[in-house]
């Protein structure tokens, strides 16, 4: 494993590296957990060379205190993917990803005016600016999102379909807790108190997927936000329950897609997602 900074190094590394396979690329923003690990294996087992890039995004960020808080500890991160098979580390600096200012802008319709688009205005021109910059840095075969960010997901495919990239997207499974809360960065910033009672928001989602058919969209929506809040320690931002193509809320249990309940739920100030497939 060779840490390297600048677009240049990785380049150069890349060149050669390239002359033996596949390359594997899983985009981070570092804190590490189990959750990017299980993306890192599945990368190592379908490509020779993997990249892990660790990198917060200023440009993703609406709110300067959440930037401020999110957790970062690279010498941390290094020592997580000390055993895993990967090639490269790429740690670049803010300079170094954004030389000037970044003018991209895209348009994903209606993809970003529900759940995280609507309650993040600006996040997901954000994501696919540093994500569009990174595939084109390391230039991967395949790239690896964790399925908790189910909304990012198919953002970053609608993106590589508008620039025309031949990067393979891979969505994998969410990997949680013992508990059932979602492996997540910002857990880190969770007191223990308030970590054992964000269990709830997985709790309510199973509970959620057992009640499909008996209660309405309607009213299992109402049942998951007062299930929710109904704990002291969270705060329901939102929960919809949507269509896994388009992401658009759905009337009833009938639709030919796949239904996925969606949530945002604040423990303390930390802001949480989670989701499950309901159908």
């Amino acid at each position: 494993m060779k840490l390297v900074k600048t677009v240049n190094d990785l380049q150069k590394e890349l060149q050669q590296l390239r002359m033996t396979g596949t390359v594997g690329f899983v985009p981070t923003m570092g804190a590490l957990h189990k959750g990017h690990i299980s993306l890192v294996e599945k990368a190592a087992k379908e490509n020779p060379v993997v990249v892990v890039s660790i990198f917060v995004n200023p440009t993703q960020f609406n709110d300067p205190k959440d930037l401020e808080r999110y957790p970062r500890d690279l010498e941390a991160d290094l020592k997580r993917l000390e055993k895993s098979d990967i090639t490269l580390v790429f740690a670049p600096s803010v300079e170094e990803m954004y030389p000037e200012n970044d003018t991209r802008k895209f348009d994903f319709g209606m993809l970003e005016t529900v759940m995280e688009g609507e309650h993040r205005p600006g996040h997901f021109n954000g994501v696919a600016q540093v994500v569009s910059k990174l595939f084109g840095m390391v230039k991967p075969d395949k790239a690896y999102f964790g399925i908790k960010d189910f909304q990012q997901v198919a953002i970053i495919k609608n993106m590589t379909e508008q620039l025309n990239l031949t990067v393979e997207i891979v969505a994998c499974p969410i990997i949680r807790e013992k508990s059932g809360l979602a492996m997540s960065s910002r857990n880190e910033l969770l007191s223990s108190e308030e970590r054992k009672n964000a269990a709830v928001i997985s709790e309510t989602l199973l509970k959620a997927k057992q009640l499909v058919g008996q209660k309405s969209v309607k009213e299992l929506t109402e049942w998951v936000i007062e299930n929710i809040n109904k704990n002291p320690y969270l705060s329901v931002e939102y929960v919809e329950i949507v269509d896994d193509k388009k992401l658009q809320p759905v009337g009833n249990w009938e639709e030919e897609n796949r239904i996925v309940g969606c949530v945002a739920v604040f423990c303390g100030k930390v802001r949480l997602i989670d989701n499950i497939v309901l159908n």
